[in-house]
């Protein structure tokens, strides 16, 4: 069984909010790759009209013309996070700031230790550079 996640802007931002399940959501990544329908199929080990009839879901989830506008609105929705994971199985400390949401302690953690990460690497070349 499936469980649908709501994801998008929070419903106190006043925004509208989309609810995919995690099918749905890889489906939508699949597409914003490149993937077709069949490749789609093929690598996520479903049918061809599994695919099909989830790409309908999303467009009329989104209210979408086809699954490439789909794509686009996901973007500005916050529903498609176009930047790579830091962490975590969801877009992470910059996604719940996007939402107007408190970040989850995992991203809080992930959150830090990138930015020592990159602390670091800003010491390192100052020191490289003297």
């Amino acid at each position: 069984m499936t469980t649908s996640s709501r994801v998008g802007p929070s419903p106190s931002g006043g925004g509208p909010t989309v609810s995919l399940s995690p099918q749905q959501q890889e489906v939508l990544r699949h597409a914003a790759n490149g993937l077709s329908i069949p490749e789609t199929a093929k690598a996520m080990h479903l049918a061809v009209g599994t695919v099909y009839y989830h790409q309908q879901v999303i467009i009329t989830a989104l209210r979408a013309r086809n699954i490439m506008n789909a794509v686009f609105l996901a973007c500005q929705l916050g529903v498609l996070d176009v930047k790579p994971r830091r962490h975590g199985d969801h877009a992470g400390f910059a996604a719940h700031l996007r939402r107007g949401e408190e970040p989850c302690e995992a991203c809080w953690d992930g959150e830090r230790a990138y930015r020592r990460e990159k602390k670091g690497a800003r010491k390192a070349a100052a020191r490289n550079a003297a």
